[in-house]
């Protein structure tokens, strides 16, 4: 027996979105990687209070020259429009009303994982990579860690520094205290 896998795109994808197929009422959470429809694990109070203090940092240090998107979709391709925690976009004046940012808009990318680490790791990361965003990170939230992925390759991220929760970390002109989005 053969099987056989469908690939989904962008369009099949929202449609399936708009007619009611994901429930979000009930917290059916999902994103389109490489065709393929992912249920995303529930967010716990950790995460969520990471994401927050990230959030709020960003929109005071950076607020009037990015877009800072939380947890909401951006459009790597016609395949890919995955769901990441955070992400710096340019500034547009209409906060991308009309698409979602792709690529070329994303100055970096963050994931925060409490119980989603390999799959972030060997999965989004690569994703990211391949599509050419300048810089990633991955805070394990458990570990009490960041990872920043730099240089973009095909092949995946040809540079990391994995910081813990003493260090601080330079990004767009600021230093950041990590101990600051980890929480005490």
């Amino acid at each position: 027996m053969t099987i056989t896998k469908y690939k989904l795109n962008s369009a099949q994808y929202h449609l399936m979105a708009e007619t009611g197929i994901f429930d979000h009422v009930k917290g059916d959470r999902v994103e389109l990687i490489a065709g393929e429809i992912t249920e995303m694990s529930p967010i716990g109070s950790k995460h969520c209070a990471c994401v927050a203090r990230l959030q709020k940092m960003f929109e005071r240090a950076l607020g009037e020259n990015v877009i800072v998107w939380t947890q909401c979709s951006i459009k790597l391709s016609e395949l890919s429009e995955p769901q990441p925690d955070l992400t710096l976009l340019r500034l547009k004046n209409n906060f991308y009303a009309e698409q979602l940012p792709n690529p070329s808009d994303i100055l970096l990318i963050i994931e925060v994982a409490d119980s989603t680490i390999s799959y972030d790791r060997e999965v989004k990361m690569p994703l990211y990579a391949k599509f050419d965003i300048p810089e990633a990170w991955l805070v394990d939230v458990n570990g009490e860690t960041l990872t920043r992925y730099n240089s973009p390759s095909s092949k995946g991220y040809k540079s990391t520094q994995i910081f813990d929760k003493s260090d601080f970390v330079a990004c767009m002109g600021i230093e950041i205290a990590i101990a600051n989005f980890l929480g005490e």
